[in-house]
């Protein structure tokens, strides 16, 4: 079989890792890919802006399946194009992909199917919005409505700080065109969680659910980021739980979703807050894979993924995947001066002799030169898969303690509620 990943993260470092694991036979391409994944799959220089060129490598090298890991070129149409050329997408249409793409559109959409989610107001207008946040209650969340890159959502302890945040979006253009649109909802109380849905736009196989830490700091401080590390699964999230979540939160945003037109097929991402009430209360939808968690989440498949990716390409019946019974911490390593101005260029030394059961994905790294350096804001996301999150947290620690690069930058504490709930 001939597969195509598209995207150079990671995420897709995770997704090809996967694959060639569950398939060494399988010829697989990556486009741009990254250094890590070179030895296993074959680099295409395109990058994922080029659909043109994308569909041509679909096309020219008789690719059977292609999987899009970023969420733009997803909402620029790529599955589409795919599509009409009669290659099977795991990806939604750009109309569907706007649950990512257009954060109003999302609130619409949850609203008109009954999903749980904050109360919120959606302004184009900066004086109307401002006027809004002096009537609203504290904490608020402030959100550009479209992409961007996953640091768009601002949680303002003070109304003082959401007119901040409203003036960087709406007249600074801080996310450019992205931020022309604003959600503001009231803050949700509760604990985090990630949870993957592979669908053919009618049924969901829920994947193991993760946690992700957003912050930059120890201790869930500092500044938001694109995620500094998760672990999966989640104790908290029961096979109870993700019952709900699977009838109260996926399966009425699919049948919205179609009656709408946009029948969403692929990976639906659902970032939930689980109130104290146990109530999945919906934070956003992503429309693919999320990152870091991605990289905790499928080392946990031990088989079936590609025919699960596959199914729901195709629109076929899903099938079930095999789970491991351990558990996965991944800790992100970020460059110096992350996330507002990461330092490219530091040579990377990753050691030949990791801890048992880890792996080390290539998010942001280059060697043109033959040196393998830093070449983004997050450089290396080090999984650790064990058969206790102890055991798991503590081989990521280690692994992340002995892979050096000038100013590197992560958390030691990445799982902390699940330790703390260990005890």
């Amino acid at each position: 079989m001939k597969i195509l990943v598209v995207g150079g993260g990671g995420r897709e470092h995770a997704l090809v890792s996967a694959l060639h694991r569950e398939l060494p036979e399988a010829t697989l391409y990556a486009a741009p890919g990254n250094p890590g994944i070179a030895s296993l799959a074959t680099l295409l220089p395109i990058p994922t802006s080029d659909l043109d060129r994308l569909v041509q490598a679909a096309e020219s090298h008789r690719v059977e399946l292609v999987v899009v890991g970023p969420e733009q070129p997803l909402a620029d149409g790529l599955a589409d194009r795919l599509r009409a050329k009669g290659i099977a997408v795991l990806g939604p249409s750009a109309k569907a992909a706007q649950i990512e793409a257009s954060k109003a559109f999302a609130k619409d959409v949850m609203t008109a199917a009954k999903v749980a989610t904050a109360p919120y107001a959606t302004f184009t207008d900066l004086a109307r919005a401002l006027a809004y946040v002096d009537a609203h209650a504290e904490p608020l969340v402030v959100k550009a409505s479209g992409l961007a890159a996953g640091k768009g959502a601002v949680v303002c302890a003070t109304r003082a700080a959401a007119k901040v945040t409203l003036n960087e979006m709406m007249a600074d253009h801080r996310f450019g065109a992205a931020g022309d649109t604003v959600v503001i909802e009231g803050f949700l109380q509760g604990e985090e969680l990630s949870v993957f849905a592979v669908t053919n736009g009618r049924e969901v196989r829920i994947l193991p659910p993760a946690q992700d830490h957003k912050r930059l700091g120890e201790g869930d401080v500092g500044p938001n980021t694109g995620g500094m590390g998760a672990y999966a699964p989640v104790s908290f999230a029961t096979p109870a739980l993700l019952a709900r979540v699977e009838r109260e939160v996926f399966l009425p945003t699919l049948r919205e979703m179609e009656k709408r037109g946009a029948p969403f097929t692929g990976l639906l991402y659902a970032g939930l807050m689980i109130a104290p009430d146990g109530t999945p209360w919906v934070i956003e939808f992503n429309c693919r894979f999320g990152d870091p968690e991605t990289q905790a989440v499928l080392p946990l498949i031990e088989g079936g993924l590609l025919d699960l990716l596959t199914a729901a390409a195709k629109g076929l019946a899903l099938p079930p995947v095999r789970l491991s019974t351990g558990h996965a911490v991944t800790t992100v390593l970020a460059a110096e001066g992350y996330p507002e101005g990461p330092r490219k260029g530091a040579a990377i030394t990753i050691p030949t002799e990791l801890p048992a059961g880890v792996t080390v994905f290539h998010s942001g790294t280059s060697d043109a030169d033959g040196t393998l350096r830093a070449n983004g804001g997050r450089v290396l996301t080090v999984t650790a898969v064990a058969p206790t999150f102890r055991e798991a947290q503590a081989r990521s620690k280690l692994a992340c303690e002995m892979i050096e690069f000038s100013g590197k930058v992560w958390r030691g504490d990445i799982g902390w509620r699940e330790a703390a709930r260990q005890g």
